[in-house]
């Protein structure tokens, strides 16, 4: 399916990284977009020991073949950090020459030389599916339990699909990468923080339900946000009115890798866990959303020391606006009272809750819109109305 589906994705004419988490479709697209391009992918276990010993090899390659191709992928570059100089010295000397870099970690980059192509390689990331890329084939129950992860979508059993995607981030992207010395501390790691999936990170919290220290925690969390599947939320400060708390919110980068991650038991009310599964697949709606666009525009939350919290504030150039979201069908006033106190605030936002009624209904001066008829209106550059 996903060869059918047409990405909001768009791609710098310049070189350019892109990054995002394994199986959101970055090979796929370039493949589709880029078809005379000439693709070296590392991890082909061939091609990686041969650019491992001998990253300069890229420049014999280039200079042989310029004339033939002038577009050049280099797939999971962040495998070699490396190669990196030879394709700064690449871009610098031949401007008729595209490369694009393709990465599911950013973080042997980060340490090992990713500054080196400040300004010269545009950095761009790809998302799991929008619901609106997938229009009629958008199914809100299926994407609040199995995500929308492209690997996962297109696989005849995405429960098991899932569970071998994240064996495969465990086994290459941690282990075999040395980033954590404890891979069965880092497993209950990842499903403690599930349970803050949705909510304020509380570090020392999860330190003790993992028996780690609370320095750990926070390293752990760091190699979640350079795999990029996991994302912190920041608090919206600007121009604040009222006492306002400090820390982040957790989301993992997909509803359904939370949903399969967050251990369930009989003391477990289905109603939490599906909220929360339905107030993420808004969040990952609403970050890629804001990275698609031409026009940048920041996602926070704001929540006040007294309790009051409005899950997602939009604000840019264009758009300001918050959003709550419940996992319900009706609408009640107590729904509306933290977006009404943010308007007291911010008269200048706009306001809507999203829920899962039929109806778009408008209550106490507030817009109330079905979640799924939210996401599906919800593209790049233009926000639902």
């Amino acid at each position: 399916m996903d060869n059918l589906i047409k990405r909001f994705y768009r791609a710098p004419k310049d070189s350019f990284f892109i990054f995002g988490p394994r199986g959101t479709g970055k090979s796929t697209w370039i493949k589709h977009h880029f078809k005379d391009a000439f693709l070296i992918s590392l991890l082909d276990e061939r091609t990686y020991l041969t650019y491992l010993s001998n990253p300069g090899h890229l420049k014999e390659l280039v200079v042989g073949n310029r004339d033939t191709y002038k577009i050049y992928v280099i797939d999971e570059v962040q495998k070699i950090p490396s190669i990196l100089d030879s394709i700064h010295e690449l871009i610098e000397n031949y401007k008729d020459l595209q490369f694009i870099l393709t990465g599911s970690s950013a973080r042997k980059l980060k340490r090992e030389g990713v500054n080196l192509l400040a300004g010269r390689a545009i950095q761009t990331k790809m998302f799991p599916f929008m619901a609106a890329e997938l229009q009629h084939n958008f199914n809100l129950n299926q994407a609040l339990e199995n995500g929308l992860v492209p690997l996962i979508v297109n696989s005849n059993n995405p429960t098991e699909k899932i569970a071998t995607y994240l064996s495969l981030y465990l086994k290459e992207e941690v282990q075999s990468e040395g980033l954590v010395r404890n891979v069965g501390d880092f497993a209950r790691f990842l499903e403690v923080i599930s349970f803050s999936h949705g909510s304020i990170l509380n570090y020392s919290n999860v330190a003790r339900e993992c028996g780690v220290s609370r320095k750990i925690v926070e390293n752990y969390v760091s190699i979640l946000e350079d795999l990029l599947i996991a994302n912190l939320l920041p608090v919206f400060t600007k121009r604040a009115k009222r006492q306002l708390v400090s820390h982040a919110k957790f989301y993992y980068f997909d509803t359904g890798i939370f949903f399969h991650l967050r251990p369930k038991g009989i003391l477990d009310k289905v109603s939490e866990v599906s909220g929360v599964a339905l107030e993420g697949l808004v969040f990952q709606h609403l970050n890629a959303w804001c990275n698609y666009s031409i026009i940048k525009h920041e996602l926070f939350f704001w929540r006040t020391k007294s309790g009051s919290e409005v899950d997602f504030i939009i604000y840019g150039p264009e758009y300001f606006v918050a959003i709550e979201v419940k996992n319900s069908t009706n609408v009640n006033t107590k729904d509306l009272y933290a977006l009404k106190q943010f308007k007291e605030d911010y008269p200048e936002c706009k306001t809507m809750l999203l829920y899962r009624g039929e109806n778009r209904i408008v209550k106490d001066n507030i817009l109330c819109i079905p979640v799924q008829q939210f996401l599906l209106a919800l593209v790049p550059d233009k926000f639902p109305k």
